[in-house]
């Protein structure tokens, strides 16, 4: 299980997201990383990785 703290990384004083962000339900909801593609499970989009 991931913690929301885990999808964060403090950088100085700024807060930079780890994972990529769906570009259908737009801020806020990451995308999970599935190692050959990365799929949002709110809507279901998935991009595969190269």
């Amino acid at each position: 299980m991931v913690r929301k703290s885990d999808l964060y990384e403090v950088d100085g004083d700024k807060i930079v997201r780890k994972n990529q962000i769906c570009p259908r339900c737009g801020e806020g909801v990451f995308m999970a990383d599935h190692g050959d593609r990365v799929a949002c499970g709110k809507c279901g989009y998935t991009e595969m990785k190269k």
